[in-house]
């Protein structure tokens, strides 16, 4: 069984910082992409930032320049460092990992169950 569980979300002010974690545990033989999407109210679930197990990122253009993206894969932790923060950004905040969990299985995308993150003064 595999699971994913985010932490650091909470409440900041326009302009200031959050760094959320990503913890992998369970049966995994190695892990591809990690990545975070988010979710606001009303909308579709977008990706917000990937990395590969080779370190290769990619950015939603909305996030570029603002939000880092880091991966431990000794600890299989994945972090979103998130500066310079906007109210556009409030959402839920998903992890997401493309992995195989056995030597023999298939890859597959898992799911955390998310972490809220609200901009606001």
């Amino acid at each position: 069984q595999v699971q994913l569980v985010e932490s650091g979300g909470g409440l900041v002010q326009p302009g200031g910082s959050l760094r959320l974690s990503c913890a992998a545990s369970g049966s995994i033989f190695s892990i591809h992409t990690m990545a975070w999407y988010r979710q606001a109210p009303g909308k579709q679930r977008e990706l917000v930032a990937l990395i590969t197990n080779s370190g290769s990122t990619n950015y939603a253009d909305s996030v570029k320049g603002r939000f880092t993206i880091s991966r431990d894969n000794a600890k299989i932790t994945v972090h979103l460092q998130m500066n310079s923060l906007k109210p556009e950004d409030t959402a839920g905040y998903y992890c997401n990992a493309d992995l195989r969990a056995t030597k023999y299985a298939s890859g597959m995308d898992y799911w955390g169950k998310g972490t809220l993150v609200t901009v606001s003064s």
